[in-house]
């Protein structure tokens, strides 16, 4: 998550050459390409995640530290 950015609540993604950009909400890519067996681990993180998300979102925007988020396992 970038401290200034925009709505909708959103957070970036890069994967070696690869980067796109996750609506938290909708569990959606709203730009950009990941490979598939990435893109799949990654909007299952956001799905068990959402709520920690959000959390971290209103954070930022608040100009606050994030709050660490566990990987999958």
């Amino acid at each position: 998550m970038n401290w200034d950015d925009h709505n909708p609540p959103h957070f970036h993604v890069e994967y070696a050459e690869f980067k796109a950009v996750v609506l938290i909400l909708e569990c959606i890519i709203e730009s950009g390409f990941l490979p598939g067996r990435q893109l799949k681990l990654v909007l299952a993180w956001c799905e068990i995640h959402k709520d920690e998300l959000m959390q971290n979102w209103e954070l930022s925007k608040a100009g606050l530290p994030l709050n660490t988020i566990n990987p999958l396992v």
